[in-house]
C-alpha cells in the first residue's frame, strides 16, 4: 500500500459527516490550506497574518496594502463556507461555485476590471490572458463551457476521487471563467469536492506552485492529466503526514 493509499484509508475511518466534525478534523490545516492558497498567487500574504485573522478577525501592527488583507479574510470567509456547505451536503453546481468566487474577490476587482463591467461572483464579461500559451474560453463561450464541466463532474466514477479532481480542477482552470480569483476559487471547489467524494482536502503548498503549474500545463498543452494526479497524490501524503504517522 502506497503512502497516498493509507492517507485515504485513514481519512476514511474518520468518518466524518457533519461540518463540525470536519472543522476538528482540520485543526489546523485551514489557516494552511488558505495561507498556501492565497500565497500562490500573492506572495505577500504571511502566515501570521493569516492565522491572526482566522482566530481574531483581525491583524496587529499591519502594514501591507489593503487589498492582501481583504484576500486573507476572503479566504477565511470561503473556507468557513467550504465547511457548511459540507455539512448540508449542498451539490456542486455553478451557484455554488459562483459563491465560492465571490467569497474569495469581495473588496478585491480592481478599478478596471469594474470599469469593464466585471463584478464577483459573475461570470468573465471579457477576454483575459491566462497563462504562457492560454486565453481560456472566450466570454461568451464561458457558461455553456461551465455548464458541461459540471454535466462531465456528475458521470465522473465517484471511487476515483483524485482523478475526478485533478480533471475538473485543470478543466477549471483552462476555462478560466472569471475575471479575477480563478486560482484560488479553484483550489477552494477542488477541495469541496475532494470532501464531497470522501477524500482528505489537499494543500497545494506554495513552495511547490513550480510542479503545480506544470501539472497545469501537460492538460492545457497536451490534455495529459497524470503529472497533475501524480502531483496532488504527493500533497495528499505531504499535506497529513504526520497526522497519518502519529
Amino acid at each position: 500500500m502506497t503512502d497516498y493509499d493509507k492517507t485515504v484509508e485513514w481519512w476514511k475511518k474518520r468518518n466524518i459527516k457533519t461540518d463540525a466534525e470536519l472543522a476538528e478534523a482540520m485543526n489546523g490545516h485551514g489557516i494552511l490550506l488558505a495561507y498556501h492558497s492565497g500565497k500562490i498567487e500573492n506572495d505577500n500574504i504571511t502566515y501570521n497574518d493569516t492565522r491572526e485573522i482566522f482566530d481574531h478577525d483581525g491583524v496587529t501592527s499591519y502594514t501591507g496594502d489593503l487589498r492582501t488583507l481583504f484576500e486573507i479574510r476572503n479566504l477565511k470567509d470561503a473556507y468557513e463556507l467550504m465547511l457548511t456547505s459540507f455539512g448540508s451536503h449542498r451539490e456542486i453546481d455553478e451557484k455554488l461555485i459562483k459563491e465560492f468566487q465571490y467569497k474569495l474577490t469581495q473588496n478585491t476587482y480592481d478599478t478596471r476590471r469594474w470599469q469593464l463591467g466585471e463584478r464577483p461572483g459573475e461570470y468573465k464579461r471579457h477576454d483575459y490572458i491566462t497563462g504562457r500559451n492560454e486565453i481560456g474560453a472566450s466570454a461568451e463561450d464561458t457558461p455553456e463551457e461551465m455548464s458541461e464541466l459540471i454535466e462531465e463532474f456528475r458521470e465522473l466514477p465517484e471511487d476515483k476521487a483524485i482523478t475526478v479532481a485533478a480533471y475538473f480542477h485543470a478543466k477549471f482552470e483552462n476555462i478560466h471563467p472569471f475575471a479575477d480569483g480563478n486560482g484560488r476559487t479553484g483550489r477552494m471547489v477542488m477541495n469541496y469536492l475532494l470532501l464531497y467524494l470522501g477524500h482528505p482536502p489537499i494543500i497545494i503548498h506554495e513552495e511547490d506552485r513550480k510542479e503545480y503549474y506544470k501539472g497545469l500545463e501537460a492538460w492545457d498543452e497536451n490534455q495529459k492529466l497524470d503529472v497533475l494526479i501524480d502531483f496532488l497524490k504527493e500533497q495528499t501524503v505531504k499535506t497529513w503526514k504526520k497526522q497519518v504517522e502519529k
